[in-house]
């Protein structure tokens, strides 16, 4: 269990405390929903968890098997619904597999990584609801 406090600062401001570690972060609503959007969004926090969720899962399958996988990016973009009741409605991640990084990994392996991806703990924990395309650019080139 982990044990994360948060504290209401006023102004549709937070900011949680991670337990174990001590580290803090801070939550605003958007500007879009009457906050200031000066910091992560709660929904913003669901995409980020996301995509670093997908990374690690995929960082520590590549430590067991020796891969490398620095350099590698990943971008999340969050699209909520126009009506309500406010949502989350999408979830798009592209992942940019650099060239030096791509070329050391056969078939095989960028299909289990990809498959890692698509099965880490956050991804299972989405909702139908929230549609999650996922692509990946081997050796670079994506839309970023």
């Amino acid at each position: 269990m982990v044990d994360i406090r948060i504290a209401y600062q006023g102004q549709l401001r937070c900011e949680a405390t991670h337990g174990p570690s001590g580290s803090t972060l801070s939550t605003d609503a958007p500007v879009d929903n009457h906050g200031r959007g000066e910091s992560f969004s709660p929904t913003d926090l669901v995409a980020t968890a996301l995509g670093t969720c997908m990374l690690t899962v995929m960082g520590i399958q590549a430590n067991l098997r020796g891969w490398q996988l620095d350099g590698m990016h990943i971008h999340v973009k969050k699209l909520m619904t126009t009506q309500l009741p406010r949502r989350i409605a999408r979830l798009e991640v592209s992942f940019e597999v650099p060239a030096h990084v791509a070329e050391t990994l056969d078939p095989s392996a960028r299909e289990a990584l990809e498959h890692t991806a698509h099965h880490c703990p956050v991804r299972l924990s989405l909702l139908d609801a929230i549609e999650v395309p996922v692509s990946f650019a081997w050796g670079g080139g994506g839309d970023d």
